[in-house]
Formats: structure tokens, sequence, C-alpha cells
């Protein structure tokens, strides 16, 4: 006997109500410029005609960090979204202020991401975060929350989560990551919204490689959580690898650095990462790795001073089975890889 589907119910958002088989783009006002400009949070809705979880992706809650706006915009033209169960709720961007100015920051200077809850008559960061918190998040079941590195720093794709949330994102690396106070993923949780935040690229850059990974994983978490229907191609799930703990390598002294080390690379306790020397080479000191362990992240300027972190090494169990996961991995989602193509993204050239 074949399954009764369950129509889906009408979610409501900034005094809007949106229908079941419907999709609206809602304006949040925020407070406003000093130049008496308005300013609004932009959110879509798309609501399924059938029942399922309520999950909401945001972007640029840091406003410099903008790989997750266009995840975000391919994710809305993914054919696989005409599929949709349940509701789906898109922030582009957070952060709306610090997107304007190119800013990882508010205009007060405050962390939004070390801001929530917040408050009705706090500062601009407080106001912003409680917005969020009572418009979005405690309305859904799941949330993504999607990051760059900070300006100057790359980071490999990778999950920022507990290992017990589940499912991830499809990123090679999941590293194991306590909620920060005052953090949405802290605040989230304490509502019972399960978030995943994803960290891939650098602030103020489109990396593909980033931008493909994310769609593909959003995707695959809305498979895995009933919201889209399984996929009808067979192939082998990518299984990330887990890394427990994590750790800086810091700048020896001050200087011009010179790496040696790519990202994603094996790396041996002891092993030179890079050298650090002066202008004019009289005296050099080589970086090494004081653990085992897969470069995440890395600094992208060359100019350090003493005690600056400038490689992130992730440590596993299994070494060598972390590097198998991310060949895979490259092989299936950088461009020209093996990975299946999808003519509507195409890859973007600057």
């Amino acid at each position: 006997m074949p399954v009764r589907k369950r129509r889906n119910k009408a979610f409501s958002l900034g005094g809007f109500t949106i229908e079941p088989g419907e999709n609206r783009y809602i304006e949040l006002p925020l407070p406003a410029l000093y130049t008496h400009s308005n300013v609004f949070m932009p959110v879509h809705v798309t609501v399924g005609r059938e029942s399922g979880p309520v999950m909401f992706i945001s972007a640029a809650l840091h406003g410099d960090e903008i790989n997750g706006v266009e995840i975000i915009r391919r994710v809305i033209n993914a054919r696989a979204i005409r599929r949709l169960r349940g509701t789906l709720v898109l922030v582009p961007v957070v952060n709306v202020y610090g997107f304007i100015s190119k800013s990882r920051y508010l205009p007060d200077r405050r962390d939004l991401n070390r801001s929530f809850p917040g408050s009705v008559q706090g500062s601009m960061a407080a106001k912003l975060a409680h917005l969020f918190l009572q418009e979005i998040s405690r309305k859904c079941d799941y949330g993504i929350d999607l990051h760059t590195a900070a300006i100057g720093r790359e980071n490999l794709p990778q999950i920022r989560a507990r290992i017990e949330d589940d499912p991830h994102l499809g990123a090679p690396v999941i590293l194991n990551s306590e909620f920060r106070e005052g953090s949405l993923r802290q605040s989230a949780a304490r509502e019972k919204c399960h978030i995943l935040l994803y960290e891939a690229g650098e602030a103020l850059r489109f990396d593909e490689v980033s931008i493909r990974a994310g769609v593909k994983g959003i995707i695959s978490v809305m498979r895995t959580i009933g919201m889209l229907p399984a996929s009808r191609r067979r192939k082998a799930t990518i299984e990330p690898a887990i890394a427990h703990s994590s750790r800086w390598v810091r700048a020896p002294k001050s200087g011009i650095l010179r790496t040696t080390c790519p990202m994603g690379k094996r790396i041996h306790k002891d092993e030179i990462l890079g050298y650090v020397s002066d202008p004019f080479g009289a005296s050099e000191i080589a970086v090494r790795s004081p653990v085992n362990g897969m470069i995440i992240g890395k600094t992208t300027l060359p100019l350090v001073h003493e005690g600056e972190a400038i490689f992130h090494i992730a440590r596993f169990e299994a070494l060598s089975d972390a590097e198998a996961v991310l060949e895979s991995f490259q092989n299936e989602i950088e461009p020209g890889g093996n990975g299946p193509h999808n003519p509507e993204d195409e890859p973007m050239i600057f």
C-alpha cells in the first residue's frame, strides 16, 4: 500500500505567511544607517508541498566571508530543490553592515558570532543576533552556517562540529569543536536547532572548490534528513576524516615567511613547513611541525610577526586514511576532476 504523503504546514516569518508550494523573498528590517538609509536582512523562504524538516542556511555572519553567498545562490537554483519536502530558509547575508563595507565586523567593531543570543535593547550586534535567533533559528530544526577563514588566512573545506552532531556536509575533514560562548551554534543548540558550521576558503574571495563542496554537501545533508528524495545515482560516499584535535604553529620570529608545504599535505613531526627570514636573508629560521597531522589552514600573507599563527594542523588517529579521503574529495570536487559536471555551474574565473 503506497505511503500517504502529508501536506506541509504554512511558514511564518517577518509578518508574512508562506503557504505550501510557495516561495517568497522577505526583507527583515535592521537598524538604519546614520545617513537615514534603511537596511534589511534578505531572506528567501521555500515551503515544499510535502511535510518535512525546517532548515536554514546562513552566510556572511562575518561580512567579509563571501563564499557562502555564492553557495546559497547555487542552492536556490539547484534542480533538486524543486522536489523539496519541508521548508528551506536561506539567508545569504546576515551581517549586512559588514558585507557592505567588506568588513568582518559590525560598525561598532563587535563580532556578531560572539554576540548571541543578543537582546532587543542591547548593541547593534545584540539586536542583530536577537533578530536572527527569533525569526530564523528558533523556527528551524536544522541549520548550516557557512564561513571562511579570517582575512589573510585560508581553510581547507572542513566541518566544525561536535562528533555526535550528524550528518556531515561532504567536506573531507570534520574537526571536533565544542561550542564557543556567544556563538550562533551555541545559542541555536540551546533551542534544539542542530547546526553544522562549514569552513572553507578565505575572506573576500570566491574559491570554486570550496563553493562546489558546499553546494554538494548541502544537497547531501538535505537528502539525509529527508528534505530531498534519495539520489538515483549509485556512488560511493566519501566518509570524512575526523580530527579530534588541532594545533596552530606560530612564527618563531618576525620576518618574511616562505611556505614549502601546500594545504592538505600530510605532515610528520619536525617536518619543515617553511622558513622565516629577514628581508636580506641574513638570518633564517625553519618552521617545523610539532605534531603529525594534516595542514587544514594557513596564512596567505608572507609578512609575519613573532607568535603569529601561520599553520593550522589537524591530528588524526589514522593519518593515511585522512590523506586518502582528501585525495578522493579532490578528484570528485575540483574543476576538471572525475566528479559529475553540472553545466549550470561553470567554474568562475577571475
